[in-house]
């Protein structure tokens, strides 16, 4: 079973590249990120036509999530229980065996600002969550756009992102690691230790090109699922597209 994370960066203009994707990849089951839709607009008819089941959560121009599956989901979630705001972030579902919980993290804008705070809020909060879903649900798998680079092989140059940066600062990376703590694993790095491997890469400066870039897509399962994890990686072609979305899809596979 493939299951994957995907920020398109706006679905209105990415709809061709996922639609693309889905049939070169196949995947069995998606998070979306920053579909930036309000959901009467949600090109679910389209994806149905392509096998895929959709829920989703939406607002206009910004953030916005949504969870494709070929399995229709059930027990399907908005929001971080508990944690009330607008900003469309948080979708979880019942799938199969699986329990899919889809992030798209608070970017911070900068370590120190009032939007930062709030980043390290919402993921206390999320903590909180994910501890009852585990406890409900032992096939946990979180995924989405965590915009935290886990540790310096996550980052193309550690010098400039360093603990007082955002999106690799001290803060945001322990408050990932109490994620961790709960009893979940990164994905990727169960089979793969090696660096400069990257999910992210800013649309200036050529960096994708010179692969100037961070790994901050992230799908992260449980320990009963941990044994089950028999690939992972991340899929720069899309990257490579027309008008492309500045994230690549971050995938795992199940057996």
């Amino acid at each position: 079973m493939k299951i994957a994370s995907w920020n398109v960066n706006s679905l209105n203009v990415r709809l061709p590249h996922l639609e693309q994707w889905l049939r070169a990849f196949a995947p069995d089951i998606v998070g979306l990120q920053e579909t930036k839709l309000e959901d009467h607009k949600f090109p679910d008819t389209a994806l149905a036509a392509l096998g895929y089941r959709s829920v989703f959560s939406g607002q206009k121009t910004y953030n916005g999530v949504a969870i494709l599956s070929r399995e229709a989901p059930r027990d399907v979630l908005v929001g971080v229980p508990g944690f009330e705001h607008e900003q469309r972030r948080a979708i979880s579902a019942t799938i199969g065996d699986l329990r899919i919980v889809n992030l798209y993290v608070v970017n911070g804008q900068d370590v120190g600002t009032g939007k930062y705070a709030f980043k390290l809020e919402w993921l206390a909060a999320v903590r909180r969550w994910l501890a009852e879903e585990l406890r409900a649900h032992p096939n946990l798998v979180v995924l989405g756009d965590f915009n935290i680079a886990p540790d310096e092989r996550d980052v193309h140059d550690p010098a400039v992102w360093h603990e007082d940066h955002i999106l690799s600062s001290a803060a945001e990376r322990a408050a990932l690691r109490e994620l961790l703590a709960l009893g979940l694993h990164d994905g990727y790095r169960l089979l793969h230790q090696e660096g400069g491997v990257f999910s992210w890469w800013d649309y200036r400066q050529a960096a994708f090109r010179r692969n100037l870039g961070l790994r901050i897509d992230l799908t992260l399962v449980s320990e009963a699922l941990r044994c089950r994890v028999v690939a992972a990686g991340i899929d720069r072609e899309p990257r490579t597209w027309e008008r492309p979305s500045d994230h690549a899809p971050a995938w795992i596979e199940l057996s």
